[in-house]
């Protein structure tokens, strides 16, 4: 059995042995979409930490239709925050390009510019920036490399969605932050939608090895393979000297 309480607690320690260790005084900074993970990461450090060491980012592209529910997250755990839109950026690069980019590199374009406003704003607030990435996302590669994927430091990479989820009503959070359908934000479609399996599959897959419908599990395994390089540190050669 999952015990949130004590996962929670744990993680919370595990977060400020982090700065103690790697930022002694240092401020949390964390990009809020309004989804659960961001919220849930956020409401992490502002127990591990305090509200005055963390620092929210909102970052549209244009128009956000959701930026209500990131509001209401940096509203309700009463902490610093930046809005930051990053459409002329956005369209700045895909203007620059001398040819037309693919579908996939449009789509992951806006989470690399919004990694890279999070360091900027992380290095000129004495900062560490917070992954918010969750175990089901990372088994199969459901994130942006060098994008959403990157960070200093991740409380929930080894934690499923449900288990997420879980911490987050322990911690108090708006259910309809908690329990907000997840979506990218960047294609209109849910995340089940673009993956074709639901998360509560591929959560008990994870954590049990057990799965009912062949089809949602050859796809889990083929994503998962496929992906594995997003979780490693980069290939470097070795001369031998």
């Amino acid at each position: 059995m999952f015990n949130a309480e004590k996962v929670k607690n744990d993680c919370v320690q595990w977060i400020r042995d982090f700065f103690e260790e790697n930022g002694k005084g240092c401020n949390a900074v964390i990009g809020i979409s309004g989804g659960k993970d961001s919220s849930i990461v956020a409401a992490l450090c502002v127990e591990a930490l305090g509200r005055d060491r963390v620092i929210g980012v909102l970052m549209p592209n244009g128009e956000q239709a959701d930026i209500d529910k990131a509001q209401l997250l940096v509203d309700t755990l009463g902490i610093k925050h930046y809005i930051i839109n990053i459409k002329e950026a956005f369209d700045g690069c895909v203007n620059a390009m001398p040819f037309e980019l693919s579908e996939q590199s449009r789509v992951n374009l806006a989470p690399r510019i919004r990694m890279a406003t999070l360091y900027a704003v992380s290095q000129s607030h004495n900062g560490r920036v917070a992954n918010t990435c969750n175990l089901s996302e990372d088994w199969v590669g459901y994130s942006t490399r060098y994008g959403d994927a990157a960070g200093d430091f991740s409380p929930c990479s080894h934690l499923t969605v449900d288990e997420v989820k879980q911490i987050g009503r322990i911690l108090g959070l708006p259910g309809e932050l908690v329990d907000k359908v997840p979506s990218d934000g960047l294609c209109g479609k849910t995340d089940e939608d673009n993956l074709g399996f639901t998360y509560a599959e591929l959560d008990r897959y994870i954590r049990t090895g057990e799965i009912d419908n062949p089809v949602s599990k050859e796809r889990i395994d083929y994503k998962h393979k496929m992906n594995l390089f997003k979780l490693q540190l980069m290939p470097a050669f070795e001369p031998e000297l």
